[in-house]
Parts: structure tokens; sequence; C-alpha cells
């Protein structure tokens, strides 16, 4: 045992006499947490799109009924407007809900923005569901709008595919049905 104080301490004093510790130096920024899978996953996804054209647009997830519903042909007697499937927001303004799907930003860029377009809408929508281990009232989507002269159901194919390629690598093969 005397032996091995005597190296440990001996081992000490080396480095202390060396430069190999600069305590004037300031701390190192301790390395807390990562990124969420679904968060590292949407983020791939955007720059995956990116490079095929596509510009990611984030919309609100508090929503009008005109946005959410009607500029999307959901007409008002339809059931996906039902207090059983989608969560209203009691606002003595107008129809006011928790956005069911992402597509409320379609509506929002094809006011603003003339063809052609290339979007995607990565983001968290919510669902009157009652919870259980396969059911989750909040759900994240990601959806792709392509307008311009031309386009054909082909484009979205070849869009599809090369996703499936850029996430799980170039030899995987793609089957459509």
């Amino acid at each position: 045992a005397p032996i091995r104080e005597k190296l440990s301490s001996a081992a000490l004093t080396d480095a202390m006499a060396g430069d190999a510790i600069d305590v004037t130096l300031p701390g190192r920024q301790a390395s807390v947490g990562a990124a969420h899978p679904i968060n590292a996953m949407i983020e791939e996804l955007v720059e995956v799109f990116a490079l095929m054209g596509f510009q990611s647009v984030f919309g609100p997830e508090v929503e009008t009924g005109r946005y959410n519903f009607d500029l999307l042909n959901i007409p008002a007697d339809h059931p996906a407007r039902d207090v059983w499937d989608t969560v209203i927001v009691d606002d003595p303004s107008g129809e006011i809900v928790l956005r069911t799907h992402t597509s409320p930003m379609q509506a929002r860029t094809m006011e603003r923005v003339d063809p052609p377009v290339r979007v995607i809408v990565p983001g968290v929508a919510y669902r009157y569901e009652a919870q259980d281990a396969s059911h989750e009232w909040q759900l994240t989507q990601l959806e792709g709008l392509a307008v311009d002269r031309n386009i054909t159901l082909s484009d979205l194919k070849g869009v599809l595919q090369e996703m499936a390629r850029q996430l799980f690598g170039p030899e995987r093969r793609v089957r459509f049905r």
C-alpha cells in the first residue's frame, strides 16, 4: 500500500508541476440532454425535403374554424367538426379549435404565395380521443403541398421514394400499392 500511495502522490505532483491543468481557464459547459426523437426526425425530414426544393412553414396550433375546416372544404355538418372529434376552445369571438391537422397552413400558404408552391408543414395536431395504449389526443404530423403546372402522381411518387432513400439509405427499395 505505501508504494501505491507514493506512486499516486508522485503522479499528482507531476501533473501539478507541469502545464496539464490551467486553473485560469473558464470551466467547460456540461453537455446536458439530447434532442427528442420526434424533434430529431422532424429536423431530418426538413433537411431532406429542403434538398428537394421544399420550404418548411409553421403555423398556429390554435386555429379558427375558417382555416381548420372551411377553406379545406370541410362543411359545417361534417362529422370531423363535431365536439367528439375536435377540441373546441371556448371563445366568444367564434369557432376556435386546436388544429386537427397541419393542413390549415396549406390555405394560409396559398393565400400569400402564388404558384409554384413547394412546402412541407411539420407540427403538432390535436384530436379529441380517449387515451389508451394505442390512442393519444396529440400527434405529430408532417404534410407536403406542391402546386405547379404539369405536376403528376409520378412527381409525388418520386418525392416519396427520394425521401425514403435519404432517410434509410440508397439501397432502400420502395413499393407503391
